[in-house]
C-alpha cells in the first residue's frame, strides 16, 4: 500500500499525546469513537520442512484472533508430528525465536502429503494456545504460551524487525534454495511411488530404466548441499521434461 502523506507527523503525536491524556483522566467522553486494539508485535508461525518459517498469524494483527493452517506429512507412514512454534520475521524459522514446541501424535498411516491442521489462538489477555488437529481422527495436543508478549522489550521488537529487513536479500535467496530443493524432492517422491506400481502396468524396460536411472540422478544432486539455486531449478525442469509422459502415463493407466 502508498504511504499516507496527508498526516502531519507533528499533528499525529499531538493527537497520540492528547487521547493518551483523555484516557489517564478517564475523560473518556471526549474520545466517544476511540477503540484501542493491541496486536501482534512479530509474526507468529512454525516450522515446516527445509526449515522454513510457514506463517499462520502476521505480525500487526490485531488481538484477539484465531488463524489456522493446514499442513501435510513428510514420510510415508508418519505416525507423528514435532510442531516447534516460533516468533519472527525471517525467513528461515531457526533464526527466529522458539517459543515452544510439541508433538501431535496418533496420523493415520498413508502416503506422505496426509493433512493435518495447526491452529494458533491469541485472547484478549494475549495467551497464545498453539493446537494440532489430526484431520482424520480427531486427536489433538496443545501448547499453551501464558507470557511470549512480555518476553522482548519495544527495542528488542525493533531491533528484531530491522535484522528482518537487513537481511532481506539473504533470505530471499534461502527460500528460494529451500523451495528448489523441496520440490525436486517431491519430484524423486513422485518419481519412486509411480515405480512402485510398475506390476500393475504396461511399461517397457527401457522405460523402468529411465525411471531408475532419473532416481539415482536426482538423488544424488539433492543430496548435494553446495548445488547451486540455478542448477537445482534447471535440472528440474529438464527432468520433468523428460519424465513427466512416463510418469503421467502410469498415472492415466
Amino acid at each position: 500500500k502508498e504511504l499516507c502523506k496527508s498526516i502531519n507527523p507533528d499533528e499525529a503525536v499531538a493527537y497520540g499525546a492528547a487521547v493518551q491524556a483523555a484516557l489517564l483522566s478517564d475523560d473518556i467522553k471526549n474520545v466517544p469513537k476511540l477503540v484501542l486494539q493491541d496486536v501482534t508485535p512479530l509474526s507468529l508461525g512454525r516450522e515446516t520442512i527445509g526449515d522454513i518459517m510457514s506463517v499462520v498469524i502476521p505480525r500487526n494483527t490485531s488481538i484477539p484472533v484465531k488463524k489456522t493452517g493446514t499442513f501435510c506429512t513428510v514420510e510415508d507412514n508418519q505416525s507423528y508430528s514435532l510442531i516447534k512454534v516460533y516468533e519472527g520475521e525471517r525467513t528461515r524459522a531457526s533464526d527466529n525465536n522458539l517459543l515452544g514446541s510439541f508433538t501431535l501424535s496418533g496420523h493415520t498411516l498413508a502416503p506422505r502429503g496426509h493433512p493435518y491442521d495447526v491452529c494458533f489462538a491469541i485472547d484478549e489477555n494475549g495467551v497464545l494456545t498453539v493446537s494440532a488437529t489430526e484431520k482424520s481422527t480427531g486427536k489433538m495436543n496443545e501448547i499453551t504460551i501464558t507470557n511470549y508478549k512480555e518476553r522482548m522489550s519495544a527495542e528488542e521488537i525493533k531491533k528484531l524487525i530491522k535484522e528482518a529487513e537487513n537481511y532481506h536479500i539473504e533470505d530471499k535467496k534461502f527460500l528460494r534454495k529451500a523451495k528448489a530443493v523441496n520440490a525436486l524432492d517431491e519430484y524423486i517422491y513422485k518419481m519412486k511411488d509411480s515405480l512402485m506400481k510398475k506390476d500393475s502396468l504396461k511399461l517397457s524396460s527401457q522405460e523402468i530404466g529411465k525411471i531408475e536411472s532419473a532416481i539415482v540422478a536426482a538423488t544424488n544432486l539433492f543430496d548435494n548441499q553446495n548445488v547451486e539455486v540455478d542448477v537445482l531449478e534447471n535440472y528440474l525442469i529438464g527432468l520433468k521434461s523428460r519424465m513427466d509422459h512416463i510418469i503421467m502415463a502410469m498415472v492415466i493407466d
